[in-house]
């Protein structure tokens, strides 16, 4: 059975308990989160062809250093990086590397920052030079994706909303929706619970109640939904090498919806598509 506690008490380990966060936890988070997402929107200039994506990655980890905030990717579980950047089929946990950006990609960049042991994360897709329109409607599609898995937070109901939100518009659109991966509890955890799935029903998941603080990051296939990992054990590609997108925000459930943490401070929610 699931249990919620107040997680001005709560060990700072991951129990499997929900925490609720009161305003000055809300308070933190809105800074770690603003911090990331000024982050985002300063590399909407510098992500174009010809930059490698370790240009990328140096560039979070030197933003961050100048605003007194650690990549919490950094040396996380043996992983060596400040970032990751998944390019077209590659779903999530791209590793960054010495190949430059070409004409025509399509990138997700992942950052969390942790400010004053607060963690701020979510991330963007952003287009390489011209895209084509299958990828532009794919970005499209996942980051509608997102916001109908935000409209669906409220108090009182579950979870399961969230995921049924996302999975009725993607498959609507002739997508499909990861399942190997998910949305997450955060603060002062990297990682905590619940766990948001992108798909499901709304009966289905946890009670949401306010003071609760999660990711929703939607990985939507223009193929189909199987992923394998690669031999480094982080990449996560699509089986079908389909193009894959994903957009993420962290929210807080209050009384009456949801507080989105890190929306773009410049309007780059979603770089490079109009509107």
């Amino acid at each position: 059975m699931i249990t919620y506690l107040d997680a001005a008490t709560a060990p700072l380990r991951n129990t499997g308990q929900i925490r609720l966060y009161g305003e000055e936890a809300f308070a933190s988070m809105r800074k770690a989160c603003n911090l990331t997402a000024r982050c985002l929107d300063e590399l909407a200039a510098i992500v174009q062809p010809g930059v490698t994506t370790n240009a990328i990655d140096r560039f979070v980890r030197e933003f961050g250093m100048d605003h007194d905030a650690l990549p919490a990717t950094l040396n996380y579980r043996g992983y060596t990086k400040s970032t990751c950047t998944s390019i077209n089929h590659v779903v999530c946990h791209g590793i960054p590397d010495d190949k430059p950006l070409r004409d025509g990609d399509i990138v997700n960049i992942d950052v969390t920052y942790i400010v004053d042991g607060w963690h701020g994360d979510s991330s963007r897709m952003y287009p390489v030079g011209q895209i084509k329109r299958a990828a532009e409607r794919l970005m499209e599609v996942t980051y509608e994706c997102l916001l109908r898995g935000i409209a669906a937070v409220k108090p009182g109901e579950r979870t399961g909303a969230i995921g049924a939100a996302i999975q009725t518009y993607a498959e609507g659109e002739r997508c499909s929706v990861v399942r190997d991966f998910c949305g997450h509890g955060v603060g002062q955890l990297f990682h905590d619970a619940p766990n948001i799935l992108h798909y499901g029903s709304p009966n289905e998941g946890v009670e949401m109640r306010p003071g609760m603080i999660f990711t929703i990051e939607p990985m939507i296939n223009l193929g189909r939904p199987h992923v394998k990992v690669l031999s480094d054990g982080w990449t996560a590609v699509t089986r079908d090498r389909s193009l894959s997108a994903q957009y993420e925000h962290t929210v807080g459930v209050t009384e009456t919806g949801c507080e989105i943490f890190t929306l773009s401070p410049a309007g780059l929610d979603r770089p490079g598509l109009p509107g």
